[in-house]
């Protein structure tokens, strides 16, 4: 990572009581980046925004809503930030069968609160709006899917971050690429690591039943999906950011951050190699019926590997026990600012040695 970069660059940071944003958040300001981050009061108890006492390291912290427009703009533009992160969102597919009216006038309207918040700050030059791998058509393909694939989805949460995808394209060319602002999205994986705390994700799932002394119980074993530690996106986005910024255009569109094609992986397999990791933990199938949820998924990040010069540096394997380590140190009372800066610190070793 290019730290010097980073000091001093005032960053907009949607989504920052969240896991992925609280991760991001942390990993800026650590880069001496100044951080004003925008979202609800953290959905969890407990939640990464407090373990990590992020409220001490950024430069403000706004509880508000994302479709909020009028707080929206006033909070951008007071932060007259340099660059925007957008990752605030109704993550869930199972939740966005419950509310999906909430699911798209979050992950939509609150897209479009965003980009007209940019519209009237002129010292943005730089945003990258975080979607999903789920925006693509999904086809049960064994193939990975590729940035040029069609948008689509079959669920509430799915449908709604491919129509995330098509604002953003929409708005890049009718308004911010004649404004000069640099716009592209970003396409992660299955997003793991210390500090989730979410519903209906199989990683923190498990930890919970861990905990509890309770068996796991899974939905679809055979589901294959790209795992990948959440360090490993957020990697991406920084390094997208950096290039819009410096170099501009030619990077304002679509990209995937996914693993190597050994980490798409079925829910059996992790359930199974976190059994073997911890001493008692078992695990269960619902046979009960069960919303649509796709099967096979997988990202190619060739175009991110080749322009960008990004590519993962943790195994599945490291990912799995990286995140039971933080578990394990909270779990214990330990400073877990400082056992995530370590983290994060780990990541850019093995980045280097690559």
């Amino acid at each position: 990572m290019n730290r010097a970069f980073w000091r001093g660059k005032r960053v907009f940071l949607t989504g920052h009581t969240g896991f992925k944003g609280g991760w991001l958040a942390l990993w800026l300001a650590d880069m001496g980046a100044e951080v004003h981050g925008y979202a609800l009061t953290p959905p969890t108890e407990p939640n990464f925004y407090s373990v990590a006492n992020l409220q001490d390291r950024l430069a403000s912290s706004t509880f508000a809503d994302i479709r909020d427009a009028a707080a929206f703009a006033p909070a951008m533009q007071a932060a007259q930030p340099d660059i925007v992160f957008h990752l605030a969102a109704q993550p869930l597919v199972r939740h966005s069968y419950a509310e999906p009216v909430e699911t798209y006038s979050v992950n939509v309207m609150g897209t479009v609160n965003l980009l007209e918040s940019v519209r009237q700050t002129p010292s943005v030059k730089a945003v990258v709006n975080v979607t999903t791998d789920k925006c693509y058509e999904n086809r049960e393909w064994v193939w990975p899917y590729r940035e040029n694939e069609a948008m689509g989805g079959f669920d509430p949460y799915s449908s709604s971050k491919a129509c995330s995808e098509l604002v953003t394209a929409a708005y890049r060319r009718s308004f911010l690429e004649s404004a000069g602002i640099q716009l592209a999205s970003a396409r992660a994986g299955n997003v793991i690591g210390g500090g989730d705390w979410a519903d209906d994700r199989l990683v923190p799932d498990f930890l919970r039943a861990l905990d509890a002394g309770q068996t796991l119980t899974i939905r679809s074993p055979l589901a294959t999906r790209p795992w990948q530690h959440v360090l490993e996106p957020l990697a991406g986005y920084l390094s997208l950011a950096e290039k819009l910024f410096i170099e501009g255009k030619d990077f304002a569109e679509a990209w995937n951050f996914g693993p190597d094609d050994t980490d798409a992986r079925p829910v059996q397999w992790i359930v199974e190699y976190l059994c073997g990791q911890v001493p008692d933990a078992a695990w269960q199938c619902d046979t009960t019926p069960q919303p649509h949820e796709a099967n096979m998924l997988k990202l190619d990040s060739s175009k991110a590997k080749v322009q960008l010069g990004w590519r993962p540096h943790w195994d599945l394997q490291t990912a799995l026990g990286m995140t039971l380590a933080w578990h394990q140190a909270w779990k214990q009372g330990s400073d877990m600012a400082a056992i995530s800066v370590q983290q994060i610190q780990a990541y850019e070793a093995a980045a280097r040695q690559a």
